[in-house]
């Protein structure tokens, strides 16, 4: 999915003062990152006067890159390597179909189903927003036993949807139009700025939905006798 937020770092030690969404899931950094083998596609793809082999070998080798740059960092293997076969994947799909609009296909793929994904969330009151910071954060579950934070969360999503939502709206007719290099350009236009921008945008509905008082993310604020709602 693109930009979303990342979790590969280990929870924080409680710490005074707000913490931004930026801070705790550092969503910027890794949409940086998948932004840099789509790029290359598309130069190798021109430079090899339309050349779709031109294009998966510059995006396989810079998806590697990346990837030992991300193990270098300290980021988990484990998304590293799934990071790494997304790009391998949408190389196959574009070298089995024979059109270089179709290494986009996995992207398109992508962004509609995490635009369902956060949309139920929010329906079943599982807004995913919240999953995240509370994985973030070490704190499972209990933000759900919050009805502000929960409420806070479920506002927030609906920023995290739509972002999802336009990305679809902006790849799905390029991609059926055959659109390479505007693929391209939409795609990092709509990676990293897009993402830093629905951080912001999110972390503001976040807090001005808490209400006056509320300690903040870190300190759910949990009734005693509260159950733990169901879905």
């Amino acid at each position: 999915m693109t930009g979303t937020p990342q979790t590969d770092r280990p929870p924080a030690p409680d710490q005074p003062g707000p913490e931004s969404l930026a801070d705790l899931l550092g969503g910027r950094r890794g949409a940086v990152d998948a932004t840099l083998p789509p790029l290359a596609f598309g130069v190798g793809w021109l430079l090899g006067g339309d050349s779709l082999w031109g294009g998966v070998i510059a995006a396989l080798l810079t998806g590697a890159a990346v990837a030992g740059w991300r193990l270098r960092r300290g980021d988990r293997p484990r998304s590293v390597l799934i990071g790494l076969l997304a790009v391998c994947v949408a190389a196959l799909i574009a070298l089995r179909t024979g059109r270089a609009t179709d290494f986009f296909l996995l992207q398109v793929l992508a962004n509609v189903s995490s635009a369902l994904a956060w949309v139920v969330s929010i329906v079943v009151r599982w807004p995913l927003l919240g999953v995240l910071v509370g994985v973030a954060l070490g704190q499972r579950t209990r933000w759900r036993r919050d009805p502000a934070l929960l409420r806070a969360y479920g506002r927030g999503s609906w920023a995290w949807a739509a972002s999802y939502a336009l990305r679809v709206a902006v790849f799905l007719p390029l991609y059926l139009g055959g659109q390479v290099v505007a693929l391209v350009v939409a795609r990092v236009v709509l990676s990293w700025p897009l993402v830093a921008a629905v951080l912001a945008a999110s972390w503001f509905v976040v807090r001005r939905s808490l209400p006056a008082g509320h300690p903040g993310l870190r300190h759910p604020v949990v009734p005693p006798d509260a159950d733990p709602p169901r879905p």
